[in-house]
């Protein structure tokens, strides 16, 4: 018993680590930008494909997980500063212009892999043992990766006056404007930074899964609906990652996988409608 629920308990934190770094892209670019990116869960594709691609090429295993989220973080850059950024005024017309590229990187890589599923090595095979269970390597990874990014994070933006500047434009962006911070520059650098973590989901769960055009879709979504219950706030963004993505792992396992993938948008809306503020404080 104990040892079901210690394995469970390892897959869950393995899932959830890659929920958070989803959830924490596209949550601090909707809560400072104001927009919900569309294209968010195509970034984690991307992600994946640039792990493919270096696998491809015959680079060892850890250049794509090194490689992925510096790609997709310059092609968020970019995107910002020649789409993304002409439309803040307009909230509705960014989202259905990342939702058209979205539609646009779907495609293109759907072309350049012919509709195949193409499947990645773990870069680090193997199990650790312990007290009669085995946890795979390549799952550990994924949590230690993870809880460096996120610890990174925190001390950048509570530690530093750059993160100061931050968290002022995540709270109130006219304000921050007026104490004469460039949200403009905020702006790029958050969208790459976002992006750069929708990437390195994608190079960490790939080997987990394979490459596949729609394999963003299904991580948006769940995001997008975290995103819903908590507002601003990047700890309750990690909080409804773990509590929600337990209980999509929990159904996955025990039901079936269909039933799993629509676990967080269901108990997200019922949880809408008994505490509309969600995760976030009242």
């Amino acid at each position: 018993m104990f040892n079901a629920a210690a394995q469970f308990g390892f897959d869950i934190a393995a899932f959830t680590a890659v929920m958070v770094l989803i959830v924490l892209g596209l949550g601090v670019i909707a809560s400072m930008m104001g927009i919900f990116n569309f294209a968010h869960g195509e970034f984690v594709l991307l992600g994946a494909y640039v792990v493919f691609l270096c696998n491809e090429a015959g680079l060892p295993g850890w250049t794509g997980l090194v490689a992925a989220p510096v790609v997709v973080g310059m092609i968020g850059l970019v995107l910002e500063a020649t789409i993304i950024r002409r439309f803040y005024s307009s909230p509705i017309v960014a989202m259905l212009g990342t939702y058209a590229i979205g539609l646009i990187i779907r495609e293109w890589v759907r072309g350049l892999l012919g509709g195949l599923y193409k499947t990645v090595p773990e870069p680090l095979q193997g199990f650790v043992s312990l007290g009669g269970m085995n946890f795979s390597l390549w799952r550990i990874v994924i949590i230690v990766v993870t809880s460096v990014v996120i610890g990174l994070t925190w001390l950048f933006l509570t530690r530093t006056s750059h993160g100061l500047r931050v968290r002022g434009s995540l709270e109130n962006p006219l304000l921050a404007r007026a104490c004469g911070i460039s949200t403009k520059q905020l702006y790029a650098l958050t969208f790459a930074f976002g992006s750069a973590l929708a990437g390195l989901a994608g190079a960490l769960v790939v080997p987990l899964s394979s490459v596949d055009p729609n394999m963003g879709v299904p991580w948006l979504v769940g995001a997008f609906m975290l995103v819903l219950l908590s507002g601003s706030s990047l700890v309750s963004m990690a909080l409804a990652a773990v509590v929600l993505g337990a209980a999509q792992v929990l159904v996955s396992t025990y039901l079936n996988a269909v039933l799993g993938g629509m676990t967080i948008a269901v108990l997200a809306a019922i949880i809408l409608r008994v505490r509309p503020t969600g995760f976030a404080r009242a």
